[in-house]
């Protein structure tokens, strides 16, 4: 749009005073979150951002790219110092939004928010984050340049691919990586945009050129994460992950079967109609965790079970391999209650969150009753 000719050069308006009043109002609320990658359980490497407080009790705003595949993350808040292991409870992809929970935090400061639909071209602001990573927050200035933009952006070194953003604050604030995630303020001390995206991503030009996703829009989105309601982009990740394959219906589905033979029957005849093993052939799950879940076969021998959830096989580095659990065993029961076949047990987890641990009893191939106490992961975000 055109330039509101304010006649100040970028940055020209923000006086140190107003500088360090955002900075006194703004930094009390900001973490620095880093989140570990896994590629291939090989090389762990990491990404880095920056994270805003928005409740007491340690829910923290960020963006999807921050959080994207991590294996694990912790959040360090800057005022204190303190680090707290994170979990992520929901993401908007399209959008570059999501939200963590710190963990065991209790009387955090929550920034300071503004509203964005006030936001004018011209106005002096303020950009904070973990610029390079380096785990404390740097400030710099400049002056909203654009409203309602579209940017495709994505971090070097996050896991993230680009992503394709619109509705977005443009600014020459000089927002670099591991500023994601970080706050956009007024001249007020007000937050009226999540740093996003820098032209060092986007394309080379000669001024700077940074994004932010309005704070309006980005906490309607958390508000929809916070309250568990997924759709429209949305993810929540409540759900926690066991790492159990167990057998599916020939549609596609979780088998209802309650005998464990019926289950396998069920999958081999699945699998015949799929073409997958002409003659009969069926493929034996190897020993030890899978892989992946390709990998699950039919185990070479079953629990003497009358009725429960066949295990085709555990994923490596899952809590399920963790507990022990492995082809050919059927869990009966879960979080106190019966598992009767492999949909039962899937409806079962579906309500536990991560974090929680649960006690799961099953039935190995040598007729053994195992109980275990499982505790759920989280998988990473897709």
């Amino acid at each position: 749009g055109p330039s509101a000719g304010t006649g100040t050069t970028p940055g020209g308006g923000v006086s140190g005073a107003t500088l360090r009043r955002a900075e006194d109002a703004v930094e009390p609320g900001l973490v620095v979150i880093n989140s570990k990658l896994q590629d291939d359980g090989a090389d762990v490497s990491g990404a880095a951002g920056t994270g805003m407080i928005i409740s007491r009790s340690g829910l923290v705003l960020t963006n999807n790219h921050v959080i994207d595949a991590t294996n694990g993350l912790t959040a360090t808040v800057v005022a204190t110092r303190k680090t707290y292991p994170a979990i992520w409870l929901g993401y908007d992809k399209g959008s570059d939004v999501a939200v963590i929970k710190l963990e065991g935090a209790s009387g955090l400061t929550p920034v300071p928010l503004g509203n964005s639909s006030a936001v004018k071209v011209g106005d002096d602001v303020v950009a904070m984050g973990n610029a390079n990573g380096t785990g404390s927050i740097t400030t710099v200035t400049g002056a909203i340049t654009g409203l309602n933009q579209a940017v495709t952006a994505s971090d070097e070194g996050s896991g993230e691919s680009a992503e394709h953003l619109t509705g977005m604050l443009q600014t020459d604030a000089d927002i670099i990586q591991g500023d994601s995630g970080g706050p956009l303020v007024s001249t007020a001390g007000k937050v009226i945009g999540m740093d996003t995206a820098s032209n060092s991503d986007v394309m080379a030009s000669q001024e700077n050129m940074g994004f932010a996703v309005p704070i309006d829009k980005a906490m309607t989105i958390a508000r929809e994460i916070i309250a568990g309601k997924a759709g429209q982009g949305v993810r929540v990740g409540a759900t926690g992950f066991v790492g159990v394959l167990v057998p599916s219906a020939p549609d596609g589905g979780q088998s209802t079967q309650t005998s464990p033979q019926a289950q396998l029957q069920q999958m081999k005849q699945s699998e015949e109609q799929q073409g997958l093993n002409p003659g009969g052939g069926f493929y034996t799950t190897p020993a030890g965790c899978l892989p992946n879940t390709a990998d699950a076969g039919i185990p070479a021998h079953v629990a003497p079970a009358s009725s429960g959830a066949l295990v085709l096989g555990a994923l490596c580095q899952s809590p399920a391999a963790a507990a022990g659990l492995s082809a050919g065993d059927v869990v009966t029961a879960a979080a106190g209650q019966q598992v009767t076949s492999p949909a039962s047990l899937t409806s079962i987890l579906a309500k536990v969150p991560a974090g929680n641990t649960i006690t799961i009893v099953w039935i190995t191939p040598a007729a053994q009753t195992v109980t275990q106490k499982i505790t759920l992961a989280q998988i990473p975000p897709q």
